[in-house]
């Protein structure tokens, strides 16, 4: 494992969930962490929560209000962070979110939103931080998801918007070799955050059925198991078994795989029916 002692630690989306877990983590570690989020009481919260893991009160932990949808906006704010906290050595791009539906149901506005945020902002803020990244190397970790590697009913937009991150990350990891930059992505299965109880408040009864077939992550194990993977060359980083099995299979035998989520999926339907 990589020493994260006064590493710089830049985590946009760090104020809940798996960017949380990570940031307080490597805090533990002697990180210099800093968050990123829209919301100033999360942030607040967070940082205090983050501060508490520190093994040394010289290690700095910082926040600054973001909304990565907006590229004029994280420019000039990775701009001051750079300024005031230093070059980052690891970037992990954790922002996101999904509101699953029936295709029909999710609205251009959704779909634009979903975009914007989960790719448009790894993007942005990439291409903020590269520049400076550059100077010293480093590793750059963007979330996507199982459902960015595998289609699934109800997350017509969340999928397009991860499946793009995956594309976009292998694009970058082959350029930004020769700066010492390494590339990785997380993709996480079903993992209980706040995020994941906002959509179970909209999924389909086909998307729960889907869901129920496999184990729901603490945020805790996702985060040890990304860390653990910083400064590696590893590409696709999925923690659990029945995820990278999933992958292989879905890689294999991807006839085998959507024969059994149809399954599911028309056992729902015939009980709706």
């Amino acid at each position: 494992m990589m020493k994260f002692k006064d590493k710089n630690v830049y985590i946009p989306g760090g104020s809940s969930g798996i960017g949380l877990s990570t940031a307080q983590q490597l805090a533990a570690l002697g990180a210099n962490v800093i968050i990123f989020a829209r919301n100033k009481q999360r942030l607040e919260k967070a940082v205090d929560q983050i501060k508490g893991n520190r093994i040394d009160e010289s290690q700095r932990v910082l926040y600054m209000q973001l909304d990565v949808s907006n590229n004029d906006v994280v420019k000039k704010v990775m701009t001051k962070a750079v300024a005031d906290f230093g070059v980052p050595d690891i970037l992990i791009n954790c922002a996101g979110r999904a509101y699953p539906h029936y295709f029909q149901d999710i609205s251009f506005k959704q779909f634009d939103e979903t975009m914007k945020i989960n790719l448009y902002g790894t993007w942005s803020t990439v291409a903020a931080l590269v520049p400076y990244m550059k100077t010293r190397g480093g590793h750059i970790i963007n979330v996507s998801s199982i459902a960015g590697l595998l289609g699934v009913f109800g997350y017509t937009d969340y999928s397009a918007s991860k499946f793009a991150v995956i594309g976009f990350s292998e694009a970058l990891r082959s350029e930004l070799k020769r700066h010492n930059i390494l590339v990785s992505v997380l993709c996480p299965a079903d993992t209980n955050t706040p995020g994941f109880e906002e959509e179970n408040k909209t999924k389909p009864p086909e998307t729960v059925a889907i869901s129920e077939t496999a184990s729901i992550f603490d945020p805790d194990d996702m985060a040890r198991a990304l860390i653990k993977k910083i400064g590696t060359n590893k590409f696709i980083i999925a923690p659990g078994v029945m995820s990278r099995i999933t992958i292989l299979l879905k890689r294999l035998l991807p006839g085998l795989v959507e024969f059994i989520m149809d399954s599911d999926i028309k056992k729902v339907q015939k009980k709706l029916n």
